[in-house]
């Protein structure tokens, strides 16, 4: 029997910078933060290297930041969405560098930023080269922990959502301390992260693994994009998992990719060469590595001597792995990094479930399209996860009754069967003999252990890659290489679940 208990407020769920955003924004609403890990533990945000891409200097503007965020996309981006990103981004990044957040700065005091793929600007503000995500997270974890409105509960795991006849969710189903416990609020925050913890090579946590996407699923939100995920072309290929990411500032800074035989190799892929758009780069390296001709980060001559003071957080995971940067090429492979579906939410965070907000990368607000623009990611949870703060905090809330909607857990070897799966059939390149494939090992799992929440989230994944028969952005099918006219997916579990049958019908 679980315990109930009744929070006065809004309850988030995640503690990366989209939970900790919302958390903050909700004030002087009371905020109960659920989250498994301990802070600045199990979420993307504190990993993330690159940086906050913003319009911040003279010579760029929030519609050249908007212009570029939707070409990258591949003609799937909410162009309503990607302006309001771009016109709050500056002020997002300033105020988290009034929490604290040590962004580099140049000689004047402006903030000094860099150069990623398919910016036309440099636009991202760093933190020592790649320790941006580290320090931006401990900056909002300080403030949330001081803020008196805010009660983090760490070792809390999500396990269902309390929803109401009418469909409102009303709360959350979770294990506090290991005792299962209802907990009623007047809102609920999903900011549960990505599902990178579905796929064998991944720079994520692996506790990441598309549960809360899962669990909304089942509740019957209506969920966007799932078959878009995002691959970073330069996860270091060093026998790690999860991988660590060798960050896309490195091509910034000049940084060549090649082969085995020492050969640059992007021109012969796209004009850009190495800035290309990040699913342009995934595929030409994955394409490099099936040729047998293996694919490496050179960063001797950009780089090179000043590699532990520029870049020390892959300077320290490649000496872990045995590679020096500074006199040897970097292995690198394809990773699952992000995933630019979600569940579907409008400027707000309001999702298609009264009660329900969500935030971040388990969310889908239409600022990422097709292939999410480099450090976009970041500035997304910032400032949409504000948005959805604000307005979780003025929910009335509702009284009546309500049952959980929960999901059985994955064992460890099921899970490692779908992940091997998910890698092989649903990666960076796709065909229909793949995905039914891993639709049916998704099936045989949901038989043999329940409709996990991480299941489900799979099946999104696999089941509307399989329907878009074209190759856009993140998604490649090698049986349909050419796009069709550009149309976003809008799905629930339910309507997957009729296609499944009459596929099978047919």
């Amino acid at each position: 029997m679980a315990e109930r208990l009744r929070h006065d407020g809004v309850v988030v769920v995640g503690a990366g910078l989209a939970g900790l955003t919302a958390a903050l924004a909700a004030a002087p609403a009371r905020v109960l933060l659920l989250t498994e890990a301990p802070l600045n533990f199990g979420c993307s945000s504190a990993w993330a290297q690159g940086g906050m891409a913003a319009a911040l200097s003279p010579d760029d503007s929030p519609a050249l930041h908007a212009a570029d965020t939707v070409a990258a996309g591949a003609g799937l981006v909410d162009e309503a969405m990607a302006r309001l990103l771009a016109e709050e981004g500056p002020a997002a990044v300033r105020a988290l560098a009034d929490l604290g957040a040590p962004f580099d700065r140049t000689a004047d005091g402006a903030f000094a930023q860099s150069l990623e793929a398919a910016h036309g600007k440099p636009r991202v503000a760093r933190v020592k080269g790649d320790q941006a995500g580290r320090a931006i997270m401990q900056a909002v974890t300080v403030a949330a922990l001081a803020a008196p409105h805010i009660q983090v509960r760490t070792g809390a795991k999500l396990t269902g959502l309390l929803q109401a006849p009418d469909g409102r969710i009303r709360g959350v189903l979770a294990e506090l301390d290991g005792r299962p416990t209802e907990i009623l609020a007047r809102a609920v925050v999903l900011a549960t992260g990505g599902i990178g913890g579905l796929y064998a090579v991944t720079t994520t946590p692996a506790e990441l693994k598309g549960e809360g996407l899962g669990l909304a699923a089942l509740a019957g939100v209506v969920i966007a994009d799932p078959e878009f995920v995002q691959f970073h072309p330069t996860a270091i290929d060093i026998a790690r998992d999860p991988a660590p990411l060798a960050t896309e500032a490195l091509r910034g800074e000049g940084a060549l990719l090649v082969n085995g035989a020492g050969e640059r190799f992007m021109p012969s892929y796209h004009p850009a060469g190495e800035l290309a758009p990040r699913d342009v780069v995934a595929r030409a390296i994955h394409a490099e590595r099936a040729a047998g001709r293996g694919a490496f980060l050179d960063a001797r001559e950009a780089v090179g001597e000043h590699f532990p003071d520029e870049f020390p957080t892959v300077f320290a995971a490649c000496i872990s792995g045995g590679v020096d940067p500074r006199r040897q090429p970097i292995p690198v492979a394809p990773a699952c990094h992000y995933h630019m579906g979600g569940v579907a939410t409008d400027a707000d965070g309001r999702t298609s479930l009264p009660g329900l907000f969500a935030a971040g990368e388990c969310a889908a607000t239409g600022v990422h399209g097709a292939n999410r623009l480099a450090s976009n990611s970041l500035l997304e949870a910032a400032v949409f996860g504000a948005r959805a703060g604000r307005a979780a905090a003025a929910e009335p809330g509702t009284e009546g009754a309500f049952e959980a909607v929960s999901a059985p857990p994955l064992p460890l070897e099921a899970l490692q069967r779908l992940r091997e799966a998910m890698s092989r059939h649903a990666g960076v390149v796709r065909d229909a003999e793949g995905l039914a494939a891993l639709l049916a090992e998704i099936a045989a799992l949901e038989a043999a252990h329940g409709r996990a929440a991480s299941l489900v989230a799979a099946r999104l994944v696999a089941g509307c890659a399989l329907e878009r028969r074209e190759s856009r952005g993140g998604h490649f099918r090698t049986d349909f290489p050419d796009a069709l006219p550009p149309a976003r997916t809008f799905v629930t579990l339910a309507d997957l679940d009729r296609r499944a049958l009459r596929y099978a019908a047919e």
